[in-house]
């Protein structure tokens, strides 16, 4: 019979589905991995070789043999240093009956050893992170360690760089051992259900739950819904997932099927599903269109930032993952039947960004004029921000704040809307439902960044990259905020014709 051989990701793979953990071993190729899986991938490496130094002095025992980890070198190195005496060894790695596990950290401890998990997040979720330091202190009891203690490393969200990196204010601990322990009672059925999936090259028959979303997303989603009617219960505005899994148990998939069900109440889902099954024209109120509209004024101006996110802060006055604006774009017209003119800042790889966008930002948008952006509370979060750090530009920042009005709000409160929308009133969602053959609007044809998240991970690459490359990432940048904001120019042109 074969045997089961398992490492601490397919663990906790198996712990949340069977199923996901069949297809990362058997059909790896089906997985989605977005840039925002991709950036936690990347921040989690560059965590995890900081937190090595949580300590003090360490050995790390990682050894390759061509590209691949070679497993048994370090099984070997961490049974040589755990004899020599090392205090903290870092990558640790045991292996017991097919079940293999290598530590982040391994410190000597009250006569035995710790075991130091490290996550690159700044909430230590006691049930989720039990999982693999129970796995991880089964591998290693077995294999006669001494385990004394079982902690979570995550980042400190109020630690706040002064221009020195400290990580022991970086890193909080955790003590999980209760966690741990209850978890652990459930070790061997989770390795009866690997016996009993991963040995078999049989697609498992597990159908939809709460476990595709909990702990964490599942990259196998496409998949697993790939057969489903389209559009379904799982595209319904702000449902909870935990309510459409259990309108999918129950049988209710397709738009008809829960519509039939008659117990949504939300006004948003009905009118979502009710354009969708009669194929309606567009719904729009044109009084309160006029409305708002009243509320923009010449010059007219529409703002549109992009932030980057470092795990580990890099600029004074910043913390784990605090949004940092490295780039806007700015359309405006100053009267009516104006050109429209356009302004744009990108900051240079490398260099803190806060102190240039915040002074261009105060010479191209004069104080008093009316701004609008596109789900306004994020621009105006980071305009408060920047007049919190610079006192000096501070009145004028907090002005453009003031003005913003939120071109979202027709959408979202219902003022118009077809069937296209498909229930999202996001920019990405509106602009090709008001303009379905529009080239120019498709995001899809830019070149390389697409969506926030792609901006937001080629600011930080570009430190790295040749001038040729550099120069085209900063293109690619600079048109993709610019259709952002030209998105906006072009939906307040479609308000002002509906409204008429």
């Amino acid at each position: 019979m074969p045997k089961l051989f398992l490492s601490k990701s397919k663990y906790c793979q198996l712990r949340q589905c069977p199923k996901l953990a069949w297809l990362s071993k058997y059909k790896p190729e089906e997985q989605t991995i977005t840039p925002d899986l991709q950036a936690r991938f990347d921040a989690g490496n560059e965590i995890g070789d900081l937190a090595m130094g949580l300590f003090g002095d360490f050995v790390e025992v990682t050894a390759y043999d061509g590209e691949k980890l070679d497993l048994a070198r370090m099984i070997e190195r961490t049974k040589e240093e755990m004899d020599r005496g090392t205090e903290v060894i870092c990558e640790a790695s045991f292996s017991f009956g097919g079940l293999y596990c290598a530590v982040d950290i391994l410190k000597r401890e009250n006569g035995g050893w710790a075991i130091y998990e490290v996550k690159s997040s700044t909430h230590a979720n006691k049930d989720v992170y039990a999982a693999d330091v129970a796995y991880q202190k089964y591998v290693l009891t077995h294999c006669g360690v001494n385990v004394t203690g079982t902690y979570v490393v995550v980042l400190n969200s109020e630690y706040v760089f002064d221009g020195t990196l400290d990580i022991n204010g970086l890193f909080r601990i955790e003590d999980v051992s209760k966690a741990v322990e209850a978890e652990s009672r459930e070790i061997e059925s989770v390795l009866a259900l690997g016996e009993k999936f991963l040995l078999s090259d049989e697609e498992p028959a597990i159908d939809l739950s709460e476990a595709c979303n909990h702990p964490y997303a599942c990259p196998y989603w496409d998949y697993c819904t790939r057969d489903l009617p389209k559009p379904n219960v799982f595209d319904l505005y702000r449902m909870d997932f935990a309510t459409k899994i259990r309108y999918y148990l129950a049988g209710a998939v397709s738009y008809q099927e829960v519509w039939d069900f008659n117990t949504v109440t939300n006004r948003k889902q009905i009118m979502q599903m009710d354009f969708a099954l009669n194929d309606r024209g567009d719904y729009i109120d044109r009084e309160g269109l006029r409305e708002f509209l009243s509320k923009l004024s010449y010059p007219l101006y529409f703002l549109d930032f992009e932030t980057v996110q470092y795990a580990v802060p890099r600029y004074v006055g910043t913390s784990p993952f605090s949004q940092i604006p490295f780039q806007y774009s700015l359309h405006y017209i100053e009267r009516e039947g104006g050109e429209l003119q356009h302004r744009e800042f990108l900051a240079e790889a490398g260099t803190d960004p806060r102190r240039a966008i915040a002074e261009r930002l105060c010479e191209d948008i004069p104080m008093g004029v009316c701004v609008t952006a596109y789900n306004k509370s994020f621009e105006c979060g980071k305009l408060k921000d920047l007049a919190e750090l610079f006192p000096d530009l501070a009145t004028h920042l907090l002005d453009i704040s003031g003005h913003i009005v939120d071109l979202i709000t027709p959408f979202q409160s219902g003022l118009y809307y077809n069937r296209a929308m498909g229930g999202s009133f996001s920019i990405k969602s509106v602009l090709p439902a008001l303009f379905p053959d529009e080239p120019s609007l498709d995001y899809h044809n830019l070149e390389d960044i697409h969506n926030g998240s792609e901006a937001m991970n080629a600011f930080p690459a570009m430190e790295h990259m040749p001038p040729e490359e550099l120069e085209r990432t900063r293109r690619n940048l600079l048109k993709y905020c610019e259709l952002d904001t030209f998105a906006m120019v072009k939906v307040w042109e479609k308000l002002k014709e509906a409204a008429k």
